[in-house]
């Protein structure tokens, strides 16, 4: 298969990544708009970033590290111990040490952030909904297919070198 974009007729704010960026910041705009006007919620001062943070650590299988989170959710190392410090402040993540090496330390969600943490996916289902309006289950399981599809190329693709 040959190239999908060419110079003659590539126009940036059109394309596959523009797009993606636009979406995925209109997104999670959105959900830092529900999280905020949530009654349940709006004490937390939560946003879509932690959100974000706090569904990883719920859906973990096993102990969870920072690195672990920046790798997964693409954060730097400083914005990720900023946050963390922001979710501990706030009742809703702890930290600990990890029992096999006391270097490294691993996150949990506490009670209150177990608790919250329903709530919070209910208003992020609503917001993903809410994009997928107009969609059918098959388009948006196909547009999932089309991602991730994309997502397992990134992992092909070789480093290039520039001029």
């Amino acid at each position: 298969m040959g190239d999908i974009y060419d110079s003659t007729t590539y126009q940036p704010r059109k394309s596959v990544g523009y797009l993606l960026s636009r979406v995925r910041i209109e997104m999670l705009t959105a959900l830092d708009r529900e999280l905020e006007a949530d009654r349940r919620l709006a004490a937390l001062e939560l946003s879509a970033a932690q959100f974000i943070i706090i569904s990883n650590l719920a859906g973990a299988e096993g102990p969870v590290s920072a690195s672990d989170l920046c790798k997964g959710i693409s954060y730097d190392a400083g914005a990720m111990t900023r946050m963390l410090d922001r979710l501990e402040n706030k009742g809703l993540i702890r930290r600990h040490r990890s029992a096999h090496d006391r270097r490294l330390m691993h996150l949990e969600l506490t009670e209150e952030g177990r608790a919250g943490y329903p709530r919070m996916r209910e208003i992020s289902l609503t917001v993903a909904n809410r994009f997928l309006r107009g969609f059918t289950k098959r388009d948006a399981r196909q547009l999932e297919g089309l991602l991730a599809r994309m997502l397992e190329n990134a992992q092909e693709l070789p480093a290039r070198a520039t001029a």
